[in-house]
């Protein structure tokens, strides 16, 4: 039995100083060097460390979804803030040290208890933080959305 393996192939070329171009086929490239905490000199280009966040962050986010839309849990929001908190770790490693996750999820009426159950199931799923060797922690917040009335019809049909 052959067991699925999926890749995943990139190229990074160096442009000029700290700043190289990351390229996947098919996909804009993206300019990365290291943040200013770091000695970068561009505030408003992605680092590495932005995207081993948002790596985490938008895992989460797009595992949900998947859930969602095959499950049929109305998502009228959903929005992730992360944290990754880097420092001297217990290897005497700089590095990171834990990402905290903060989900927030608006539903409709009847369906919290669903997005919770799929807000777990997705962290648990999350190829991206199930690779990590570091704590994440994940705090969920769900509301239900205001739903316009029935009494006004154009309103009830744009929400629905």
């Amino acid at each position: 039995m052959q067991v699925k393996e999926f890749h995943f192939p990139l190229e990074v070329d160096w442009l000029a100083g700290r700043k190289v171009v990351t390229r996947v086929s098919g996909k804009h490239e993206v300019e990365v060097m290291p943040p200013p905490v770091f000695k970068g000199t561009e505030p408003s280009v992605w680092s590495p460390e932005d995207f081993f966040v948002a790596a985490a962050a938008s895992c989460l986010a797009v595992t949900l979804t998947g859930f969602a839309e095959r499950e049929g849990l109305v998502l009228r929001r959903l929005h992730v803030s992360a944290d990754g908190v880097a420092g001297m770790r217990d290897d005497d490693r700089f590095g990171f040290r834990r990402i905290e996750l903060r989900l927030s999820i608006t539903t409709d009426p009847g369906q919290e208890a669903l997005a919770l159950e799929f807000a777990e199931k997705a962290e648990e799923a999350c190829l991206v933080t199930a690779s990590l060797d570091l704590p994440v922690s994940l705090e969920v917040e769900v509301a239900t959305a205001d739903l316009p009335s029935r009494d006004d019809p154009a309103a009830y049909a744009e929400s629905i």
